[in-house]
């Protein structure tokens, strides 16, 4: 690490600390996010700073969640190579963490297929969780090679003891199978009701609940299918 990075990871790391609102930690902690600073704060910051896949990987270094969170937002997606990947979601146990290194990065780099297959059994329920992410994503922008019925069968299976954040990646894929594919949808809705997953899940209102059945039929709906 460079004098320069240095004094650049303490200059942001210090920035983060002055942003830090209680309140916001306070709700976050909640949800085991443990940092408090407004997300929209922090994408400010991050489209000040622009891509820096070096400071990136500095900041992802210190393992603070802020610092962490920014730097999935400043980083080169398709510069991480699949080992520096496996170990990244591995540390990421915080849920917004784990959630955006995911979604903003791991799904847009080259080895995000043979990461999923790696993690989609992995012993660890939170990278598991990364695997079904991953898995829901194909299932409905890229089917092709999937087996859609033995994912049911996983799900049936394995779903309603699983732990919470694999719960809700698995359950997320039960309904992406309903939506998107009507051939499986009559099973998808029927493992939904018989297990009751998140069927009684706090829904604000104007949103749509994530009981599987539910989320099915109002995307069906949606869709004037």
């Amino acid at each position: 690490m460079t004098e320069t990075t240095e004094t650049t990871v303490s200059d942001v790391l210090a920035e983060l600390a002055a942003r830090e609102d209680p309140k916001i930690r306070a709700v976050n902690e909640k949800h085991g996010d443990d940092h408090g600073v407004n997300l929209g704060t922090l994408r400010a910051l991050a489209k000040r700073l622009k891509t820096q896949q070096e400071l990136a990987r500095r900041l992802w270094e210190t393992g603070d969640t802020a610092a962490r969170l920014l730097a999935l937002l400043i980083c080169r997606p398709k510069a991480f190579e699949r080992d520096e990947l496996d170990a990244m979601v591995r540390e990421a146990r915080t849920p917004k963490v784990h959630d955006w290194l995911v979604n903003y990065v791991v799904r847009k780099n080259p080895h995000a297929e043979p990461l999923r297959q790696a993690w989609f059994a992995d012993p660890d329920p939170v990278v598991a969780s990364a695997g079904w992410a991953l898995t829901t994503e194909r299932v409905a922008k890229k089917p092709e090679g999937l087996d859609l019925a033995g994912l049911l069968d996983v799900i049936e299976a394995e779903m309603a003891g699983a732990p919470d954040r694999l719960q809700w990646a698995m359950n997320h894929c039960l309904a992406q199978i309903g939506i998107e594919h009507a051939e499986h949808r009559a099973r998808a809705v029927g493992i939904g009701e018989r297990l009751e997953v998140l069927k009684d899940y706090p829904t604000p209102p104007n949103c749509t609940s994530p009981f599987a059945p539910v989320w099915i039929a109002e995307m069906v709906r949606r869709r004037g299918e």
